[in-house]
């Protein structure tokens, strides 16, 4: 189904990217902080934007002195599979979430305690069906559509975070 700039089909994951799924952001204003402050690597388990004091929104911090840490949300590149074609898309936070079943610095802080939990999150996601609304990014310099909304289309389907926390015996809270 396309209409104007969407278009809604059946996948399947082929991959997923799982060295650079997140992105950090100012908590207040939600401005994408400098990409030298926004490496955030799950094999290292680490992150400048943690601890670093140039990663506070100089917007923010300008205004509001004391503002709160920075927040990681989903950017997650995947490779997907319809009946015609393999292409890659990039799916944000709030697409992302209903397939994690969690924010991104929950899932951030599970990886850092559960190693390699990183790359399962891949393999659980591979060969998942999902019906999913593409836009045209709205960026002119963006490569891939976007995931605007994600629906799993197996009934048993269980949100990564839920599958990871079954296998590792883990859980989100600190």
């Amino acid at each position: 189904m396309e209409t104007g700039d969407s278009r809604t089909l059946n996948c399947s994951v082929v991959a997923i990217d799982h060295f650079n799924y997140c992105y950090s952001v100012c908590s207040l204003c939600e401005k994408t902080l400098t990409p030298d402050n926004n490496n955030v690597n799950l094999n290292n388990h680490t992150s400048s934007s943690s601890s670093s004091s140039s990663s506070i929104c100089n917007h923010c911090h300008f205004k509001n002195p004391s503002s709160s840490a920075p927040k990681r949300l989903f950017r997650v590149l995947m490779s997907v599979a319809s009946d015609t074609e393999v292409f890659v898309v990039v799916m944000f936070d709030r697409a992302a979430r209903v397939l994690f079943g969690c924010s991104a610095d929950d899932f951030f802080h599970f990886a850092k305690s559960h190693p390699f939990s990183d790359l399962t999150a891949g393999k659980i996601l591979e060969g998942e069906m999902l019906r999913v609304t593409l836009s045209k990014p709205k960026n002119v310099n963006a490569q891939h559509e976007r995931v605007v909304s994600v629906i799993p289309l197996r009934s048993g389907f269980l949100p990564v975070i839920e599958t990871l926390r079954q296998l590792y015996g883990g859980t989100v809270d600190q």
